[in-house]
């Protein structure tokens, strides 16, 4: 809606509610004139019947024939005969009403009788009669709805009716009415004509001021200028539109080499981003894009690290072609990179053969630990695919170790400013590429820490494989291994072996020996069960130092 509609529309209901107000307000005074005179008239009317009347009946008393009926109805007569002298409108009627609800005087100007009262009107006139009202009141007689000015008049039984029409008793009114309203509806279009004048006159500079703008918009032509019009606000608002476009046309040109400056510049950051997304995770580099000058900041944070690793690669690699042997490994690395970002992961750094993961930066997550057991998994169950193509290809299978840890690390960009690497530091590290290494001791394919055991037991089984002490540290650290489920039979085999392990860790190496042997009888193909219940019987013969805690000390890393 443009600013000539809305200042109508703004102003003109101001000037109908002012208008009406007045119109109303006169109108109201008027016809409460009016009536008031029209009212105190058939008041005065009746007043002086009434004493007239009263007069008539003190000269009956006065004489003493008040029972004489022949006395009385001349008195009546004398009345009706007043009645017919005050009698002034053709639609006035001087009228007497008796306790049955009949007329007993019905006096008007010509002489013509008031028409009788309906069926339905004698009742409502029984009641005044009998009621003996005094004052202004509306009735209905032959239809008609007349005002009255009633009094009782009890020595002839009488309530006296001096009435009017009601049509013509606010006839006055109603003119009133209707000429206030053809005053208020011309008072309200000179308004409105008046109005539009006004507003087309103030509000042109801007309209022009507005075809300007949108001719400068759709040629692109700074150089024009707003016509001045008015030394006022608007001529003002004139003058400082044509210098802004002044200072806009001078800033045009620093835009547009800004403009071109950042195109140059968000073409080369797209090409940096390509380029070092094959060497670094995509997240680092949005890190280093969003905060650039924490690049060389180390930040400690807990993170879940995975390192896989293919067994024996060496008697692998010798048993085929380069060229074989390449595509193969790239066709194994995507498969496990795929698992590995599909779980939220980051892949860190190829090592030979071997992959390290992050779960937990840049960006950490709240099952970060979990996830990294997802992935781990994954990978297992990849490597079957994997190796289903190598059958086909009559190519040597590939067999992995994954190990899982997580604890505090410190993360960051490592290196120095001719070569970067984002990357993990700690113990916690070298506690996952420990466990790694252990797969093909305890020949499993996935062993976890006790921090991510503890993360992930309540959603999927897990396995206590035994206490290890790493090379440079005094205490063992628990080792598991994990399924992402369990049939029936592996359910109470994996209870027999949590059993026999707190028999064994609680020195009942006896005990200990009858679970083991139970598992193997089980499956025998269990490595672990067979390495504990080997070392349960050298421990019945030999038992341990009382210091001894169940640990087994790695002496390689």
């Amino acid at each position: 809606m443009g600013i000539r509609p809305k200042f109508i529309f703004l102003v003109l209901p101001l000037i109908i509610v002012a208008v009406v107000l007045a119109g109303v307000s006169s109108y109201f005074v008027a016809a409460q004139a009016v009536t008031k005179i029209a009212t105190q008239f058939l008041a005065f009317k009746a007043y002086e019947l009434e004493k007239y009347a009263d007069g008539q009946w003190k000269l009956l008393a006065e004489n003493g024939v008040t029972e004489s009926p022949n006395m009385v109805a001349a008195a009546k007569e004398a009345v009706v005969s007043f009645a017919s002298s005050v009698v002034r409108s053709p639609t006035e009627a001087i009228l007497a009403v008796v306790p049955t609800g009949s007329l007993a005087m019905s006096v008007t100007l010509k002489g013509d009788p008031v028409p009788p009262p309906l069926a339905g009107e004698t009742p409502t006139l029984a009641a005044m009669a009998t009621g003996a009202e005094r004052g202004f009141r509306t009735l209905k007689l032959g239809g008609t709805t007349r005002v009255a000015q009633a009094f009782p008049f009890p020595p002839f039984g009488w309530e006296v009716l001096v009435t009017e029409e009601r049509a013509s008793f606010y006839d006055e009114v109603e003119s009133i009415a209707r000429r206030s309203l053809i005053i208020l509806v011309a008072s309200v279009a000179v308004a409105v004509i008046l109005l539009l004048w006004f507003a087309t006159y103030l509000t042109s500079p801007l309209v022009e001021v507005v075809a300007a703008m949108r001719r400068i918009i759709t040629s692109n032509n700074l150089a024009e200028r707003v016509p001045v019009h008015f030394d006022d606000e608007i001529g003002q608002l004139s003058h400082t539109f044509n210098l802004m476009l002044g200072a806009l046309d001078e800033a045009r040109e620093q835009i547009m080499k800004f403009a071109l400056d950042a195109a140059i510049a968000q073409k080369r950051e797209m090409k940096t981003r390509n380029v070092f997304q094959l060497y670094v995770p995509k997240d680092v580099i949005e890190e280093i894009f969003k905060n650039p000058e924490k690049i060389l900041e180390g930040d400690d944070r807990v993170v879940s690290i995975l390192f896989s690793d293919i067994r024996s690669f060496t008697t692998i690699s010798e048993g085929m072609r380069p060229d074989e042997l390449v595509r193969a490994l790239n066709r194994y690395f995507a498969a496990m990179v795929d698992v590995i970002m599909d779980r939220g992961g980051v892949v860190d750094k190829y090592i030979g053969d071997a992959i390290m993961a992050i779960f937990g930066a840049p960006v950490r997550h709240e099952d970060d630990a979990l996830q990294s057991v997802y992935a781990g998994l994954a990978m297992t169950k990849a490597l079957e695919a994997f190796n289903e193509v190598q059958r086909k290809n009559k190519a040597k299978e590939f067999h992995i170790g994954v190990g899982i840890n997580y604890g505090i690390v410190t993360v960051g960009n490592i290196g120095c400013d001719k070569k970067m690497n984002y990357t993990v530091i700690g113990d916690a590290v070298n506690l996952a590429s420990r466990l790694e290494g252990q797969t093909k001791f305890y020949r499993q394919p996935i062993l976890i820490s006790e921090s991510v055991q503890r993360k992930v037991k309540d959603i999927l089984p897990c396995r206590l494989m035994g206490k290890l002490q790493v090379k440079g540290k005094t205490q063992g650290v628990k080792v598991f291994t994990v399924r992402e489920a369990l049939d029936a039979t592996e359910t109470e085999t994996w209870a027999i072996w949590a059993k026999a392990m707190d028999l064994f860790y609680g020195r009942d190496f006896a005990g200990a020996r009858k679970g083991f042997e139970a598992v193997l009888a089980r499956d025998p193909s269990d490595a672990p069960a067979l390495h504990l219940l080997e070392t349960a019987s050298d421990f019945i013969k030999t038992p341990p130092q009382p210091s001894w805690d169940g640990s087994e000390i790695l002496t390689e890393k």
